[in-house]
């Protein structure tokens, strides 16, 4: 079964097929023409947005997710605009952590929205999955993308950035909520 995944992040795409294994289910790229206006107030909007999307320009089932740290000690900020922070990966952990400096709470998680519409841009299933954590005081590991080199993985020393690929998806926010689009399609 193929399935739209809408993203242009290809590190997002690899990690979806990664977690996906060996399912029936192939994930592949957009069609040309793919440019959603991520304006929803909330990660399930965003993710139906980019889903809907997806359908229009591919005319085919189509999986989308939005994702984002939330930080308790920053009211919940980056949130959504975990990607838009700042401008760049690195200026966005160094904002982070800026921002963090006055703060001894550093709980925080990953959220992850995804959508599941079929060829018409209607909701199949939705779902979410979370990560929880706390920010690091410094970076580690080289692993990842994003906040993942600041991210404490609850339970574990590691940040996100230092643990293997196997590892993450196991606990990511990502994974936890593709595993059950995954269970949804193949009950």
């Amino acid at each position: 079964m193929k399935i739209v995944f809408a993203t242009g992040n290809p590190h997002k795409l690899k990690e979806i097929q990664e977690i996906a294994g060996d399912t029936d289910i192939e994930f592949i790229s957009p069609a040309e023409g793919f440019n959603p206006v991520e304006n929803g107030k909330t990660f399930e909007e965003n993710s139906y947005i980019k889903a809907k999307e997806a359908a229009r320009v591919s005319k085919m089932m189509s999986l989308a997710d939005d994702s984002g740290l939330c930080v308790e000690a920053l009211n919940g900020a980056p949130g959504l605009y975990s990607a838009r922070y700042a401008d760049t990966p690195q200026a966005r952990i160094n904002k982070l952590l800026k921002e963090l400096e006055p703060h001894k709470n550093r709980n925080a998680k990953f959220v992850c929205a995804m959508t599941l519409v079929d060829e018409n841009g209607e909701i199949i299933f939705q779902t979410t999955g979370e990560c929880q954590g706390k920010i690091a005081y410094k970076q580690a590991g080289t692993g990842g993308f994003g906040y993942d080199p600041v991210f404490l993985v609850e339970n574990t020393p590691k940040t996100m950035a230092e643990m293997s690929e196997e590892e993450k998806n196991e606990i990511s926010h990502r994974g936890r909520a593709l595993r059950k689009v995954i269970e949804f399609l193949t009950k």
